[in-house]
């Protein structure tokens, strides 16, 4: 890092004002060869900005940040330029002819992890707040970069290095005044720990599903009312409607912001049996995409007497929802059916016509659902899958230790093992196999 770089950190196009932002040792250097004013720092200040040649390039409102004091722990110069695209590209040749180069995608916030000014997780969350489309999304990925994740793995590292002080004094002292249960007290801190564990990975997919967003299915037989009910939670013609069945032969993801959180809603092709080759595949999507699903809405044809609804059947889960469409037609046989199938898994069943707007009818319970799985009191553990695949790391890590107390050797590196995972959650140790994955996501400018 002992270059200067540089990169527009607004929107590019054309804009009332324009953003281009430069870190490193060279920062107060371009500034000084830009402005040919001194300029004082931490005070925004009105400057000519000029080129090489000493033509005048624009005039913006500049702030330079003498380092450590600034957000990549280096020398950093933002310049607030008129935002036409002429004036960008001006100041950009400027730039590049004072010998700054342009930042890669990420590279100011990896300066600002590799200067200690942000913690690995802190630096997933600057890339998490800068996407964020919800105010969940946004609320959790500021908490985040506030440091409520970090913490919370810090504390569970502090009482593994505790416990691990008892078993290394078993190991070490073993002839000297120190309790010979002394291993055995190591064991509270652990079991402690491993329940704090199982807890977190028992809600892990709530802070994941918050940031990726919460995936509900619409399924059923081909012409149920599918499209049309996904057209109306949608509030627009999302999907095509027709009485051809097969209509639909992807699965077509609406999103939707639900209570503050974004929803993946999701048209599925019918489900039934079929050889036609398209089909079989669109049936095979649909199927897929349902299975992983946060949740499965299934609409059933309430007019049809055929069975067809129970080809969908096998993929409803418990918490799901059954909505019988077509309330308005004589009632069929596969009604009754499809009530008594229900109530032998304990889901909830909805009677609406969607022509006459019946799907205001599932917005309330599809906002309660999404308020029950997606909002809890602490802070999500993992918002990342990154996050979930070491804690279930350190969770197997810890249950060995458990499992080893009467072997203190054993059980120390095992504690030894699950701290080192934890701190490779904020970056602490092992942070370079992952950094090009984590900034390599970020857009250019951050």
């Amino acid at each position: 890092m002992t270059d200067a770089i540089f990169a527009l950190a607004t929107a590019p196009g054309r804009a009332a004002v324009a953003v281009v932002r430069v870190s490193g040792p060279g920062a107060g250097a371009a500034l000084a060869a830009l402005t040919r004013r001194q300029v004082r720092p931490r005070r925004a200040s009105l400057r000519e900005l000029h080129d090489t040649a000493g033509e005048v390039l624009d005039q913006a409102m500049v702030i330079w940040f003498p380092g450590p004091a600034s957000y990549t722990g280096e020398d950093v110069v933002e310049l607030h330029l008129h935002g036409g695209v002429g004036v960008v590209d001006a100041v950009t040749g400027a730039l590049l002819a004072l010998g700054l180069r342009l930042a890669a995608p990420g590279e100011f916030t990896r300066r600002a992890f590799e200067n200690g000014k942000l913690n690995l997780d802190q630096a997933e969350a600057v890339a998490d707040l800068v996407d964020a489309q919800t105010t969940a999304q946004a609320r959790q990925a500021l908490g985040q970069l506030e440091g409520r994740l970090g913490r919370r793995y810090e504390s569970w590292r502090e009482g593994l290095l505790g416990a691990l002080a008892r078993l290394e004094a078993a190991v070490d002292f073993p002839d000297e005044e120190v309790p010979s249960d002394v291993a055995d007290q190591a064991r509270d801190a652990l079991a402690t720990l491993a329940a704090d564990l199982d807890a977190a990975l028992a809600d892990q997919a709530r802070g994941c599903t918050v940031r990726e967003g919460y995936r509900v299915a619409v399924i059923g037989a081909p012409n149920a009312g599918k499209s049309t009910l996904v057209n109306a939670l949608a509030a627009r013609e999302a999907a095509i409607v027709t009485p051809i069945p097969g209509t639909t032969r992807d699965v077509i993801e609406i999103p939707l912001i639900v209570c503050g959180y974004l929803v993946l809603l999701a048209d599925t092709a019918g489900v039934r049996d079929t050889v036609e080759p398209i089909e079989v595949e669109g049936v095979r999507r649909a199927k897929a995409w349902a299975l992983a699903a946060d949740l499965r809405i299934c609409v059933v044809d309430a007019s049809a007497s055929d069975g067809s609804w129970s080809n969908a059947a096998p993929l409803v889960r418990p918490g799901d929802l059954c909505v019988l469409s077509k309330a308005d037609l004589p009632a069929g046989s596969d009604a009754r059916e499809a009530v008594a199938a229900a109530g032998a898994i304990g889901i909830d069943v909805v009677r609406l016509s969607l022509l006459k707007g019946g799907g205001a009818a599932v917005e309330p319970y599809l906002a309660r659902r999404v308020r029950e799985q997606l909002a809890g009191a602490e802070f999500p553990a993992a918002t990342r899958a990154r996050h979930a695949a070491l804690l279930r790391d350190a969770r197997d890590h810890l249950g060995r230790a458990l499992a080893d107390l009467r072997e203190p050797e054993l059980a120390a590196e095992d504690v030894r093992l699950t701290a080192r995972v934890l701190a490779r959650i904020t970056g602490r140790i092992d942070a370079e196999d992952v950094l090009g994955r984590v900034f390599s996501t970020f857009c250019i400018g951050k």
